[in-house]
C-alpha cells in the first residue's frame, strides 16, 4: 500500500457532488449507571462521499462504525455537528435510504415477493399490476437466481438466500443510499464471497452511494472505492484510503489484491495498538 494512498489527515475533501457529509459529528449515549460521564460511540468526525461509490468502513467492535449509519438513516441525533444528505440537512423523511442488515431484516410472516416489494410499498413506488413494475422485479429476481422461491417464506430459505431477498428488496427501492451493516458476516466464506459478487454486479448497473460497515479486511477492498478505518475510545477515524482495487470484479486473487490486503492488515493493527496505547495512559492519568 503507498503511502499515497493514505490520507493522513482526519478530513477528506473528494468531489463537489458529495451525497453524504459528516460535519464535526460527535453522537454520546447517556452515562452507564456508575459513570459519571456519558459516553462518545464518536467523536469530531468529518468525511465526505461522492455520489455513486462505495466507502467501506472498518475497524475493531465499539468504534462507531453503525453508529454512522443510525446518523445517516436518522434514528440517533447528533450530540455535536451533523449530516448532511447531497447538500440539505439529513432527513430520512425526504431521502429514500435502504439498509441491509446483518440478520437480513426479512419479516417472516411475508413470503419472499412480500418481502422484496415492502420497501416500495411503504414509499409508495410499487403499482400492482404495473406491467413495467413487475417486468423489474422478474429480471431482478430472476439475476439473483430467486424467482423460483417468490411464495416461499424466510424460515424455508438458506442464509446467502434470504441474503438475496435482502439486496433484491434494496435494489429494487433504487435508493438514493444504501447503508449496510456487515451485511454478509453470519455466511460462510464462500456464500460470503457469492454475495459480494452479487452485490457487486447490481451496484455496477444502478451505482447507489453506499455505506458498509465490515469486518473482513478483503470485502473493503473488494467492495470500496474508498475505505474508511476508524479507531475507538471514542470513535474516530484515523484513516482515509482511496482504493483503485474497489469495484472491480477481475481483481480478486490478483498479487496486488493481496498486497493491499496485507497492507490494511498492518495498518490496522498498528492503529489498534496505538488507540491501546492511548488508552493505557489516559488510564494511568
Amino acid at each position: 500500500m503507498t503511502s499515497s494512498s493514505i490520507c493522513s489527515g482526519i478530513e477528506l475533501h473528494m468531489h463537489t457532488n458529495d451525497m453524504i457529509a459528516f460535519e464535526h459529528l460527535t453522537v454520546r449515549y447517556p452515562a452507564a449507571k456508575g459513570q459519571d460521564k456519558s459516553m462518545a460511540a464518536v467523536e469530531d468526525v468529518s468525511l465526505t462521499v461522492p455520489q455513486g461509490t462505495v466507502c467501506a468502513i472498518i475497524g475493531p467492535s465499539g468504534c462507531g462504525k453503525s453508529t454512522l449509519l443510525k446518523a445517516v438513516a436518522g434514528l440517533i441525533e447528533p450530540s455535536a455537528g451533523r449530516v448532511r444528505l447531497a447538500g440539505r440537512a439529513a432527513d430520512p423523511k425526504s431521502a429514500c435510504i435502504g439498509f441491509m442488515p446483518q440478520n437480513y431484516g426479512l419479516l417472516p410472516w411475508q413470503t419472499v415477493r412480500g418481502n422484496i416489494l415492502l420497501g416500495c410499498r411503504i414509499r409508495g413506488l410499487w403499482h400492482e399490476g404495473r406491467a413495467a413494475d413487475e417486468e423489474r422485479l422478474q429480471k431482478l429476481m430472476a439475476e439473483l437466481h430467486i424467482e423460483e422461491f417468490s411464495a416461499r417464506y424466510p424460515r424455508e430459505l438458506s442464509g446467502g438466500q434470504q441474503q438475496r431477498v435482502s439486496l433484491a428488496r434494496a435494489f429494487l427501492l433504487r435508493p438514493d443510499i444504501l447503508l449496510m451493516d456487515e451485511p454478509f458476516s453470519a455466511l460462510d466464506a464462500i456464500t460470503r464471497e457469492e454475495m459480494q459478487d452479487v452485490f457487486l454486479k447490481l451496484w455496477q448497473q444502478e451505482h447507489i452511494t453506499t455505506l458498509l460497515v465490515t469486518h473482513y479486511v478483503e470485502e473493503a477492498l473488494y467492495l470500496g472505492q474508498y475505505i474508511v478505518v476508524m479507531g475507538a475510545h471514542p470513535g474516530h477515524i484515523a484513516r482515509i484510503i482511496e482504493n483503485p482495487l474497489g469495484g472491480r470484479a477481475e481483481v480478486r486473487g490478483t498479487q496486488e489484491f493481496f498486497e493491499m490486503g496485507r497492507g490494511l492488515r498492518e495498518e490496522i493493527r498498528r492503529i489498534s495498538r496505538e488507540n491501546a496505547e492511548n488508552t493505557g495512559k489516559e488510564g494511568q492519568a
